[in-house]
C-alpha cells in the first residue's frame, strides 16, 4: 500500500556534541540524512517525503538532494521549536491524496523495508502502528536515588520510528495536543491521548537513532555487518 513520510530534521543534536545539525554529519562517505532518505527513495510504495528543516539550512538540504539523486522529497516544511511542532508542520504539507503517513527520525538510518511494510499494513487496518523492540535490560524505578521497584520487563517495549498512522487519526491527535498545549515524546503518545489504540510492530535492534558520539561506532558496525551479508 502507498504511503507518505514526514521526516523531522531540524534538531540541533546537542547530545551529539558536533556543533552542527547531526543529520548532516558524514557517515561512511554520505551525510546521515541521505542514508535515511535512501531507504524511502528505494521503496516503490513511498510516494513522497516531506522534510521539516530549519529555514536557514534548507538550501543545504536542497543541494544534498541533488548531489545524491534523492527525488521523492515533494515538500519542505519549516521546523519548529520542538520535534512535535516540526512534525505537525510537515503534516500540513502533505498532498490531499495522502492517506497513510509515516513519521520517521532523520537520524535513524537503519530501518528496513520489511518493517516499513508491516507498519503501513498495520496502520491501514487499525489506524495506528509503531515500531518497537522488547526491552532487554532489567528496569528499576527509583526514588531519591534508591530502588523503589523492579519493573516487570515482559510488558515493556523500547519504541522506535517509523510510526505509521491514517492521516486523519494523527491530524486529530496533533490538533488536540496543540489546543491543550500538550507536548508529547512521540506521535503515538498524542494519538493515545485521544483514546485510539496503537498497534506494536516488532522491529529489530539495528534500528538505532544516532544521538550521542558513541552511536556513530555502532552505526559503522551495522553498516559493516550489512555489507558483509551482501558479499
Amino acid at each position: 500500500m502507498d504511503y507518505y513520510v514526514v521526516i523531522p530534521a531540524a534538531g540541533k543534536g546537542k547530545r551529539m556534541k558536533a556543533g552542527m545539525n547531526k543529520v548532516l554529519l558524514e557517515l561512511e562517505g554520505r551525510p546521515l540524512i541521505i542514508h535515511t532518505l535512501s531507504v524511502f527513495e528505494s521503496d516503490a510504495s513511498c510516494k513522497g517525503i516531506v522534510l521539516s528543516v530549519h529555514p536557514d539550512e534548507r538550501f543545504e538540504f536542497e543541494k544534498l538532494l541533488v548531489i545524491h539523486n534523492i527525488t521523492k522529497v515533494c515538500a519542505f516544511a519549516d521546523g519548529g521549536q520542538e520535534r512535535q511542532h516540526s512534525v505537525y508542520s510537515g503534516l500540513k504539507m502533505l498532498p490531499p491524496e495522502s492517506d497513510i503517513v509515516l513519521v520517521h527520525d532523520g537520524a535513524r538510518p537503519f530501518i528496513t523495508r520489511e518493517t516499513i511494510g508491516m507498519l503501513v499494513e498495520g496502520a491501514r487496518i487499525t489506524g495506528a502502528a509503531i515500531a518497537a523492540v522488547p526491552v532487554k535490560d532489567t528496569i528499576k524505578k527509583a526514588k531519591e536515588g534508591t530502588v523503589a521497584e523492579t519493573v516487570d520487563r515482559a510488558s515493556l517495549w523500547s519504541v522506535q520510528t517509523p510510526q505509521a498512522f491514517q492521516k486523519a487519526v494523527l491530524l486529530k491527535a496533533q490538533k488536540k495536543a496543540e489546543e491543550e498545549q500538550f507536548l508529547g515524546t512521540d506521535e503515538s503518545s498524542l494519538v493515545e491521548r485521544t483514546g485510539y489504540p496503537v498497534q506494536i510492530v516488532e522491529s529489530d535492534y539495528d534500528n538505532i537513532k544516532l544521538t550521542t558520539p558513541e552511536d556513530l561506532y555502532f552505526a559503522r558496525a551495522i553498516i559493516a555487518k550489512r555489507n558483509e551479508s551482501q558479499v
